[in-house]
């Protein structure tokens, strides 16, 4: 990579940063908990959205913007729960940056309790890009195999929550998912992890639980 490049790379990333720190702010001062899932293509961050809208609609509001690089598919997926969902398609950019979220501002209602955003399916690109959120989430699915933490490092450091999915499929897969735990510790000994089946509905509550101690801890935080 030439200079240039680099002084291209970093201007950018500084932006992004300025741009994200404001989308924090104004989230915050509204009580509005920001959840940014990152994953491979089909890791299952969708299937666990609805899953968590099943539960969490019922009380408290909350909103979804979908990254993709065409199709509003999964958007129309939670619109289909009933919650307000946004899709931005990149066009063939492999992860979504806060002006893209910045954009969507004056179409996002001032009283919700969470607004989750679904990224671009990519374990490299969207680990660069703060998008203004309060928790960070990286989804590892079985399929893919435990390994991932090692390979894709920066996914998992820049992250404050591990989500392994698709746990119903061990066994038979070969997955090991305590490996995948205590590899990814080794990288980010600070992540909080939680197993899950979204279609089983195994671990989504403690995941939903820890949510809302998120959002009361943000609020209180901020009264």
């Amino acid at each position: 990579m030439t200079k240039k490049e680099v002084l291209v790379l970093e201007d950018l990333l500084g932006t992004n940063k300025k741009i994200a720190a404001d989308i924090r702010k104004q989230l915050s001062q509204k009580g509005i908990l920001s959840v940014n899932l990152m994953s491979s293509p089909g890791a299952g961050k969708t299937t666990l959205l609805e899953s968590i809208a099943e539960r969490l609609s019922t009380v408290y509001k909350m909103a979804v913007i979908e990254g993709d690089i065409e199709t509003e598919r999964d958007a129309d997926r939670i619109r289909r729960k009933g919650i307000p969902a946004w899709q931005i398609l990149t066009g063939g950019a492999c992860h979504l940056e806060a002006k893209m979220v910045g954009r969507l501002f004056p179409e996002i209602p001032a009283d919700l309790d969470f607004l989750f955003i679904e990224n671009v399916g990519n374990l490299v690109c969207p680990a660069s890009f703060d998008l203004g959120e309060n928790i960070r989430c990286v989804l590892l699915s079985t399929p893919e195999g435990d390994d991932k933490p090692k390979k894709y490092p920066k996914a998992f450091t820049t992250s404050d929550w591990l989500i392994v999915t698709k746990t119903d499929l061990v066994p038979p897969l070969p997955f090991d998912i305590q490996k995948a735990i205590r590899e990814a510790k080794e990288v980010n000994p600070s992540l909080q992890t939680f197993t899950v089946s979204a279609l089983e509905g195994k671990g989504v509550d403690t995941l939903v639980e820890q949510l809302i101690a998120a959002l009361d801890e943000l609020r209180k935080n901020d009264a």
